[in-house]
């Protein structure tokens, strides 16, 4: 019941940074951003107090973990990957066009015998 009643108090503490962006409507932006900003430490520190809290941080960090593990692609590998992608859509989009000019032609011309000026 505890968990429940910080989590409570932490979205609380989350709406109130927000609320305190709009309150202060006529301060200068950065006053409007921390308010914000001290909202969402606020509400986060509350909420590093809860079963559920430690459990997203023990999540994070495996995450991180993983994160590490993968094996990134070289900058020549992305740069290939990115050229033949862009190879690839200028194709598809050529053969579209065609296919879409195709199927005008066959309706406005052939079938209806509308005649284009």
């Amino acid at each position: 019941m505890a968990d429940k009643f910080k989590f409570a108090l932490a979205l609380l503490l989350l709406a109130a940074g927000v609320a305190g962006f709009y309150l202060l409507g006529d301060q200068p932006m950065i006053l409007r951003v921390l308010s914000v900003l001290a909202g969402v430490i606020a509400g986060s520190a509350m909420a590093w107090f809860t079963e559920p809290g430690q459990r997203f941080f023990v999540f994070g960090q495996e995450s991180w973990v993983e994160t590490k593990k993968v094996v990134w692609p070289t900058r020549k590998e992305t740069v290939q990957t990115t050229g033949i992608i862009f190879a690839f859509v200028l194709i598809m989009a050529i053969v579209l066009w065609f296919a879409d000019k195709s199927v005008e032609w066959l309706i406005f011309d052939v079938v209806l015998g509308w005649k284009k000026s």
